[in-house]
């Protein structure tokens, strides 16, 4: 028996389970149950089993290797998505070649056609620029996993967040707090920003069943998602002549740009201005006051893109229509609002 082998029987051992159920958790195929996956994987991290993976590749005809595709690598909440499906890639022996788009509809073509290569087994792929029938019409002949809004139109597995359910869940909650004036920050018309258009839409739903006002001052378009561009926003708000008492920001970061414009100008949060974000990023739990966030399941995320990717590697005449998941999110309450 060699080291692998041995390391692979005591995994089996310790979570009560076959070799032969190892050996699927690891490589992402068979059927297993998410309790049994769950220690399977606990045992693997506690023993430090690791398959191997040139010869298991080489056999299967397989590199190993899976592409991801994100708009912006120094985005904090792209940033620790990315590390969660390495370290999910990772417990199955693969290894991830990650790149930055920067949500331009060229690399994004440019990788999708990559992807239609030998270089990796199969794709993720965050887009920003691309409509949902180019991304149908350009989907690579690997296995492909959509990420956020831009959905294929059914030509590969899909994984999103509700986003108009959950703007519309932190609207709510400002509504509910006895804010009036509620200002939303973050769209983006230059880019056709699929989030961006579905946040809005819960933002706009929710203050029309609670039967308040929302001008189109007190919608803030920003041309990317960052700190700088909140404040700008803030700024704006608080010069216009109504100034909000409540602000929901599309992302953390702009919440972050916000808030600390609100500092500046003396403006009293949760006192006189309430803000929720979305992300939940570490940045907003260490700010002053932390930060009230929409919280999506990155690790769902992070899990169930990967199970696609697997089901369709080991599975290649797999004829199951692609699926369109929706992963939960909740709305975390901390100080800002």
């Amino acid at each position: 028996m060699n080291r692998t082998e041995d390391r692979r029987g005591r995994s089996a051992a310790r979570a009560g389970v076959s070799p032969r159920t190892v050996s699927n958790v690891v490589s992402g195929s068979g059927s297993v149950a998410p309790d049994t996956r769950r220690r399977v994987q606990e045992a693997i991290e506690e023993l430090g089993y690791r398959p191997n993976l040139a010869a298991r590749t080489l056999r299967a005809g397989r590199t190993g290797v899976i592409g991801l595709a994100i708009p912006e690598l120094h985005s904090p909440y792209f940033g620790e998505l990315a590390g969660l499906l390495v370290d999910e890639a990772r417990r199955r022996g693969w290894t991830v070649v990650i790149d930055q788009t920067r949500g331009e509809a060229e690399a994004e073509r440019r990788l999708l056609a990559q992807g239609g290569g030998r270089a990796v087994d199969g794709l993720i792929v965050s887009p920003w620029a691309l409509s949902p029938a180019e991304l149908a019409a350009t989907a690579p002949a690997v296995p492909l996993v959509v990420l956020g809004e831009r959905s294929p139109q059914g030509a590969a597995d899909h994984v999103a967040v509700d986003n108009v359910a959950a703007a519309d869940e932190a609207t709510t909650h400002l509504a509910r707090g006895g804010r009036r004036r509620v200002a939303a920050i973050g769209l983006q018309p230059h880019l056709h920003n699929g989030t961006a258009l579905l946040r809005a839409e819960g933002y706009l739903r929710a203050l029309n069943r609670a039967g308040l006002p929302h001008p189109p001052g007190a919608r803030q378009a920003v041309t990317a998602l960052h700190r700088a561009d909140g404040a700008r926003a803030m700024a704006a708000l608080l010069d216009g002549p109504e100034p909000p008492d409540a602000v929901f920001a599309f992302s953390d970061e702009l919440a972050l740009g916000a808030l600390h414009v609100a500092h500046a100008r003396g403006v009293r949060v949760p006192g006189e201005l309430a803000i929720v974000g979305f992300d939940d990023i570490e940045d907003g739990r260490y700010s002053h006051p932390p930060l009230t966030t929409v919280a999506p399941d990155k690790h769902q995320i992070a899990q169930r893109s990967l199970q696609c990717l697997a089901d369709r590697i080991h599975s290649p005449g797999n004829t199951v229509p692609p699926q369109e998941l929706t992963v939960p999110h909740r709305l975390v309450r901390r100080a800002t609002a």
